[in-house]
């Protein structure tokens, strides 16, 4: 079994750690499945039992600028607020900045904002993740490509390999050890009327975290031996309908993918779900309105939050039947 740090090692051989910027700014977008990733071969380099797919949320995710301080300690702002050091968020960030850094120098002040509620199932990690490696790639100077910069970022956050790009990224699950060829790849296609609605029934932290959620439902859950194959099939239909601009095709196996993962949850001991009242709620519409021939459909991650596939032709249609949506356009 391979460590962190061995990783690290590997990609970063012919590279300085020598400072090469002491100040910067970074984005990365969040991301979200379409085709799941949910369950780990191996827990330690976050490396996947299966393929996935998602769309990247454009002006959503997290801006991360640093600057080296000649100081003893490092410090963290979220959002505008300081982080204490015993938060967990310091603790988690700065444990991953750590494995590149020698002897926790530099020491750094971290300004990061999110424009997603963080742990609450809308992949506020996986830009994170993204960003920091994407900082620190300025900081040292390495000049990584964002394949290799994918891999760094898969260690912090399995979902942070997807969020390197803009538009629809493929997670090639791999099958080395060593994880390197399980990395976030762009696929070359742009749908400009796609549009993503984000509703929120809750922006607290999540009750369970996916990393624990995962972990128990690949122990405990019978139908966890049926994920990989219910994956191949959706992946390769999601993957045709996004070659042939096929909305309903896209929408049924997203959505599909997304209730069968949960399902899987629901059949975990102990039992996990993360939906509220107000997300089944929100369900029951949207399969009202396909009843009434309004294409719209959901994916659901690890929270109680849907978001919502539709085209840009319905646009006046889904804000007036969900006042308080927020829509992204994944390609403006």
């Amino acid at each position: 079994m391979y460590s962190k740090e061995q990783i690290i090692a590997k990609i970063l051989s012919e590279k300085s750690n020598v400072i090469q910027q002491e100040k910067g700014s970074v984005y990365a977008p969040a991301n979200i499945a379409l085709c799941k990733y949910w369950g780990k071969r191996d827990s330690t380099l976050n490396l996947p039992m299966t393929p996935s797919l998602s769309i990247s949320l454009a002006q959503k995710g997290s801006h991360f600028a640093f600057e080296v301080l000649d100081e003893e300690k490092d410090y963290i702002k979220l959002n505008g607020q300081a982080i204490d050091e015993q938060h967990d968020f310091y603790q988690r960030l700065f444990s991953f900045i750590n494995l590149f850094r020698q002897n926790n120098e530099p020491r750094l002040n971290i300004d990061i904002i999110s424009t997603v509620p963080i742990a609450a199932g809308l992949a506020s990690s996986a830009s994170g993740f993204a960003s920091v490696v994407k900082g620190l790639n300025i900081l040292y100077g390495w000049q990584l490509s964002c394949s290799a910069l994918s891999v760094l970022a898969r260690l912090g956050s399995g979902s942070a390999c997807r969020s390197l790009w803009d538009g629809f990224v493929e997670w090639q699950h791999g099958s080395r050890d060593d994880g390197m060829d399980s990395l976030g790849v762009p696929l070359n296609i742009v749908w400009p009327q796609l549009r993503i609605g984000l509703l929120l029934a809750s922006s607290d932290k999540k009750s369970i975290s996916s990393r624990e959620a995962m972990a128990i439902t690949k122990q405990t859950s019978p139908l966890y031996t049926l994920w990989p194959e219910q994956v191949a099939t959706d992946l390769a239909m999601i993957k045709s309908a996004l070659a042939e601009k096929d909305f309903i095709a896209l929408g049924e196996a997203s959505e599909r993918n997304a209730i069968a993962m949960h399902a899987t949850m629901l059949k975990a001991t102990p039992v996990i779900s993360y939906s509220t009242a107000k997300t089944a709620a929100w369900m029951q519409q949207v399969w009202q309105l396909r009843q009434d021939n309004l294409p719209v459909y959901f994916t659901q991650d690890a929270g109680p939050n849907l978001k919502l596939l539709f085209l840009e032709e319905d646009t006046a249609d889904i804000l007036q039947l969900f006042p308080n949506i927020e829509i992204v356009q994944p390609f403006s």
